[in-house]
């Protein structure tokens, strides 16, 4: 994880410097004669960007490289689970030659956050506000942001379907599947949180998957493991929360469901049902369920079964067919026999209903992070009176 953090990171900051060549206006015809009607692009003034822990390089980089390459001014408030990393991350910019008050960091005691970032909010200099964390607290900015007519940029949480067609061939989505669960303990907001399965293949996906997941070992990070601590003890209990209430209500445990402080063991639960809590709330954590469905529209159903819309994949042979139901999917991000988790600095990155607003990466980020202004140079022209 620490090397996906530094890569995706640089390749940020190296996406960010293209991307200052690419914010380009356009001449627009005019009806009226001996003028010329143009589109520009400014930048706005001073963005707000607030990042989270879970991929504290990316994600810090991200809060301000595309605003700080459109020409604005940034602040980035730091996480306050990992607000040295963050400050790292502007002490860089600045070493590297920003102009002093170009890029800034704040942080703050997580009690005093509210405040703080209201305040932030309400103050006339701040005109964009990019965010990235829990719907929760999304919609709480979103709020106070439109309260002050601000656009503001969110990236939130999500539920992201991994659906198994009949069709597919299980070794390949054994390992993607694997991967998209429980990289970094499950803790990102495109991790694999459903495996929406046909009915044909589920018994052989859910064999191979718990052995997948049974093979994993977790503990101490700092060793040999795939899967290290949860961010806190009471996020690894809320893993037992939701293991017990899948059980009590019919939910088999194919593998894992065991914990050892923040520690919890990649977990599969098959049979699972609507009346679930892991059924519709996103886990954040390595414990994933297995639905199982009895044809492709019924699996595009469950998938869109949720208020979250960021990523999800589909694996299928008929790569055609695969296409035609990423079409059907309420998701910003689709991936056809690949996992869910996936990113890279160039593409536009975001989802749909309750996951996002707007879109990070590449030249989506200029919308997000510029002022379309519209000039007139205009000669001399008969006016009525």
């Amino acid at each position: 994880m620490a090397g996906f953090n530094v890569h995706l990171g640089a390749n940020i900051l190296r996406e960010a410097a293209a991307l200052t060549t690419q914010i380009t206006g356009e001449i627009i015809p005019s009806d009226k004669p001996g003028i010329m009607s143009m589109a520009v692009r400014q930048p706005v003034g001073v963005v707000l960007g607030m990042a989270p822990w879970n991929a504290p390089v990316i994600l810090g980089v991200r809060a301000v490289a595309a605003a700080l390459a459109c020409g604005n001014t940034v602040i980035l408030r730091s996480s306050e689970t990992c607000p040295g990393v963050h400050h790292l991350i502007i002490k860089i910019l600045n070493d590297a030659g920003f102009p002093a008050g170009v890029a800034n960091v704040i942080s703050n005691a997580p009690d005093d956050a509210p405040e703080i970032v209201a305040a932030f909010i309400a103050h006339p200099a701040i005109r964009r506000i990019n965010f990235t964390g829990s719907t929760q607290v999304g919609r709480i900015i979103a709020r106070q942001a439109a309260g002050h007519l601000k656009p503001v940029l969110l990236e939130l949480g999500g539920k992201a379907p991994f659906i198994v067609l009949e069709d597919a061939d299980l070794d390949q989505p054994v390992d993607a599947a694997a991967f998209g669960a429980f990289m970094n303990q499950g803790q990102i907001c495109m991790s694999t949180e459903r495996f929406i399965v046909h009915e044909k293949v589920a018994d052989a996906f859910a064999e191979k998957l718990a052995a997948k997941a049974r093979s994993l070992p977790a503990g101490d990070p700092r060793g040999n493991v795939v899967l290290g601590s949860l961010v806190d003890l009471k996020s690894a209990q809320r893993m037992d929360a939701l293991i017990a209430d899948a059980v009590a209500k019919g939910g088999r445990v194919l593998a894992g469901g065991k914990r050892d402080g923040a520690v919890v063991e990649a977990t599969i639960i098959d049979g699972v049902t609507p009346q679930m809590d892991i059924y519709t709330q996103e886990s954040f954590g390595p414990v994933k369920p297995i639905i199982r469905v009895k044809s492709a529209e019924e699996a595009i159903r469950v998938a869109n079964d949720t208020e979250y819309g960021l990523s999800s994949a589909i694996f299928s042979q008929n790569v055609k067919r695969a296409l035609a139901l990423s079409r059907k999917l309420e998701t910003g991000i689709c991936h056809i026999n690949g996992p869910t988790v996936a990113d890279e600095a160039q593409v536009p990155f975001g989802g749909v209903k309750s996951s996002d607003y707007g879109r990070f990466g590449g030249k989506a980020a200029i919308n997000e992070f510029t002022e379309l202004r519209w000039i007139t140079i205009e000669g001399p022209q008969h006016y009525p009176f």
